[in-house]
């Protein structure tokens, strides 16, 4: 029988997990602080700072959103940053994506304060992660990472695709797989759009990570039996439904899970732990600031 990978359950035992360390640093005087930043008009980016707001707020940590106004020049955008980047309440920025076409979004990631980066998208925090000494581990390849690691799915010695190359997903998934680090030590191919024989490479994957932003790309005839396949994928298709569309995955969910031994649903497996992530970001950006162990794992 297929296992259906449960995130939301995982995530929420991260949180309590996390609101117990927050506690923990109230003992020495430190609340931590996300700093949320939005230009934007875009409905899903204002939802997706606002659960990440409410988030915080569950968990103890103190949240703080700035807006800018998207006509504003770039400039405003990066002056915000720098006064977050001075500010002693504020442990983790989080500038929202995608940000207008006039604003340059390597200008602004590199802006951000390193110590501050709880994305994990900072080049130095990327040069760390590939060399194997990460500051802070990008959320969504960190969260997948715990989640395997909570249904105990062996990573060493695996082969594990990773399909799709992203900055954001692809590349540091591939670097954590590879890590000689808990988690790790597997043997990793990335996959992407000029990839050959596609389903050559995923019949032997052990583990398959689809990150390539297509919807139901990926389904059961590729996969090799009692893989473990992690959809972190979410796309609105059309459907016949009230709202008009539907979430699916990079993953076939209905053919894939009759061939593998463990799969993640979409929505509902790895949109939670990216969340629950960021709030362990934030945690030991503020323990690593103030200098106090929580002995977070």
């Amino acid at each position: 029988m297929t296992t259906v990978i449960d995130g939301e359950a995982v995530a929420a035992d991260l949180r309590t997990e996390i609101a117990d360390r927050v506690e923990t640093l109230a003992e020495s005087g430190v609340k931590p602080g996300l700093a949320t930043v939005l230009m934007s008009t875009d409905p899903a980016s204002e939802t997706y700072v606002s659960m990440k707001q409410r988030d915080c707020e569950e968990v103890g940590i103190e949240g703080i959103h700035v807006e800018v106004d998207p006509d504003a020049p770039a400039e405003t955008l990066y002056e915000t940053i720098d006064d977050l980047n001075a500010r002693d309440d504020v442990h983790g920025i989080l500038v929202q994506l995608p940000v207008p076409d006039h604003v340059d979004k390597r200008t602004v990631l590199r802006r951000i304060d390193p110590e501050k980066d709880v994305d994990g998208f900072h080049p130095e925090n990327v040069g760390r992660l590939v060399a194997g000494d990460p500051l802070f581990k990008p959320c969504t390849p960190h969260g997948v990472q715990k989640l395997l690691a909570a249904y105990d799915v062996e990573t060493e010695g695996a082969d594990a695709v990773v399909v799709g190359r992203s900055d954001i997903v692809g590349k540091p998934m591939a670097n954590l797989l590879l890590q000689k680090a808990p988690g790790g030590n597997a043997t990793v191919t990335v996959c992407h759009s000029r990839t050959t024989d596609l389903e050559a490479r995923l019949e032997a994957a052990d583990i398959v990570v689809a990150a390539a932003g297509l919807p139901e790309f990926v389904d059961g005839s590729m996969l090799k039996e009692g893989a473990t396949v992690i959809d972190v994928g979410i796309n609105r298709v059309e459907a016949d439904t009230e709202r008009g569309y539907e979430l699916v995955g990079d993953v076939d969910y209905d053919s894939a899970k009759e061939v593998a031994g463990a799969i993640t649903p979409v929505p509902g497996g790895v949109g939670p732990m990216t969340r629950a992530m960021l709030l362990y970001n934030t945690l030991m950006a503020a323990s690593r600031q103030h200098d106090v162990d929580i002995d977070l794992p």
